[in-house]
Parts: structure tokens; sequence; C-alpha cells
């Protein structure tokens, strides 16, 4: 570390702490040449990998847009903030995770799908319908029984409300 007052490479750490909940470190360090004393902080780079898109161009993977699309797909439903930022956040952690330098487009639109699933299948369904392109009523009626079908192999969400208007008697009834 380069003294910010005299340039001398020599410094020595006199105290160290965590620092911004935890994901930095913040060092006091005084210079050997000159015993200026500094503040420096230390944290992870932590690279998601580049994306690769559907026509093979390559972008960096930029979260904001990964939560923005999320809560676009969630827009007016009863699905809180902090939860659709805990689920992005989710997503990132897997891409880390994996340690490719690319991905394709497809994987993380599956995983956001994966996740809008747990959170809202209405949020889901629109995800799905922009994401897959649906070009007709048949497709959502697809999705929506794939959906169903999803749902009867797990406990339904007590906090979601029916997809459609028969949904709340048809899980009663099976």
């Amino acid at each position: 570390m380069h003294c910010p007052f005299c340039g001398h490479t020599e410094t020595k750490v006199i105290d160290s702490r965590l620092a911004g909940e935890g994901r930095q470190i913040r060092r006091r360090r005084e210079c050997l040449a000159c015993t200026e004393r500094f503040t420096t902080f230390e944290a992870a780079e932590l690279l998601l990998p580049t994306v690769v898109k559907g026509d093979r161009s390559r972008e960096p993977f930029d979260e904001k847009k990964l939560l923005t699309g999320m809560l676009k797909a969630l827009e007016k439903r009863p699905v809180s903030r902090e939860a659709t930022e805990a689920a992005a956040a989710r997503i990132c952690h897997r891409l880390r995770s994996l340690g490719e330098r690319e991905i394709d487009s497809r994987a993380i639109g599956e995983m956001v799908m994966e996740e809008l699933r747990h959170l809202d299948e209405v949020g889901y369904v629109r995800f799905a319908s922009v994401y897959r392109s649906f070009q007709d009523v048949d497709a959502f009626r697809t999705e929506i029984d794939h959906l169903r079908r999803h749902r009867r192999r797990r406990e339904p969400s007590k906090d979601q409300l029916p997809l459609l208007p028969g949904d709340a008697t048809d899980d009663e009834t099976e």
C-alpha cells in the first residue's frame, strides 16, 4: 500500500475492523517513512459472469436489470420489494457460485422463473409470457396447466392469491 501523503511503499497496519455490514475490512495504517496515518477499506471483488444473449452478443451482468425485470413482472402484486430483492440476491449468489466466466441469458431467465414461481404465480406467468414469447391464449393456458401440476407436488402458499377464480376450490377438492 502506497502512502497517500509521501508515496512511500511501506506501511504498517495499526488497527483492523469489520465495516460495511461485515462486507469490508477497515484498516488504519501508518506510513513508515513520514508517520502519517490513513484509512483503507478492503472488499472482496466478486465478479459475475458475462451474459451471452440470444444473438450471441455479450454484455456484463447487470444486477439492476435483473431486479427491474422481476419488479416489472410483480408490479401491483402482493409481494414486498424486500422479498423480490432477496430473490434477486439468491440468483446473483447462484451465478457467482457457478464460477463461470460466461452464462447464457436463457439460464438466467430460468433462474428468474424459478424464483418468481415461489414468490407469486401471476408474476411468474407474466414473466414467462414475455420470456417465452407467448403468441396466443393457448400458450398461457399451457403454462398455467404446467404451473397447476407443479403446485400439486408442493404445499400451496397461503400468502398467494389464486391464479384463476376456480383455483381455490380446485385445491380444496384434491
